[in-house]
């Protein structure tokens, strides 16, 4: 398992924002998850019109400041 750490925005407030998780199975390094996350973050965007991806990194679950 491995997190998509997503930090979003809101598109009409551009200054609140938020760490959204997406929690998925994979058998990458950090390197592979950034370049194969794309399709991930793509329909989480389109899910969720009112907001925008800032940035986003990936995170191995051990990594978690807390648990899920």
């Amino acid at each position: 398992m491995i997190d998509l750490v997503l930090t979003v925005c809101l598109v009409a407030s551009p200054a609140d924002c938020k760490e959204e998780r997406l929690t998925y199975q994979a058998r990458a390094t950090s390197a592979q998850c950034m370049m194969l996350s794309s399709p991930y973050i793509a329909e989480w965007a389109g899910n969720h019109p009112k907001w925008r991806v800032a940035r986003w990194r990936c995170e191995w679950p051990e990594q978690r400041s807390k648990a899920i």
